[in-house]
């Protein structure tokens, strides 16, 4: 049975590497890659389309059909707006998603108690399995 599986992107190696990871370890599903664009990020001049978003931002989904491309495979992408986790919940709230696949830096201490964990915040309040991959060394 293939499985419908949701991979957060941004410009970060955890992302890059929870995208690898979910391709590989997962062959037979298929993939929606988004990307969350924060409301300050989105401009002050009204709410944009998700294309005109994702115009802004072609180098992330550049980045994951490139890595989905070396492995011959096919992913889908969105942009969402708003905050990343609480942007994320509400579109597995949303669509058929079976599981997400995202990464992590694995900040500790004190930089995760004043920045907080978009990873975090989505495996303690997502209805479906999270899968987190730690940053590769």
């Amino acid at each position: 049975m293939t499985s419908h599986l949701l991979v957060p992107m941004d410009d970060s190696g955890p992302a890059r590497a929870a995208l690898e990871y979910a391709l590989e370890r997962f062959p037979d599903d298929e993939f929606t890659v988004v990307h969350a664009v924060d409301d300050l990020e989105a401009g002050y001049a009204g709410e944009p389309s998700a294309a005109a978003t994702e115009d802004r931002r072609p180098d992330v989904f550049e980045d994951a059909r490139a890595i989905a491309e070396e492995r011959d495979r096919r992913i889908e992408t969105r942009v969402l707006e708003g905050q990343a986790a609480e942007a994320i919940l509400e579109h597995v709230a949303e669509a058929d998603v079976d599981g997400i696949v995202m990464g992590s830096e694995g900040k500790s201490g004190v930089s995760r108690m004043l920045l907080g964990s978009v990873a975090e915040q989505v495996a303690r309040r997502s209805p479906v399995p999270v899968t987190i991959v730690p940053t590769r060394s």
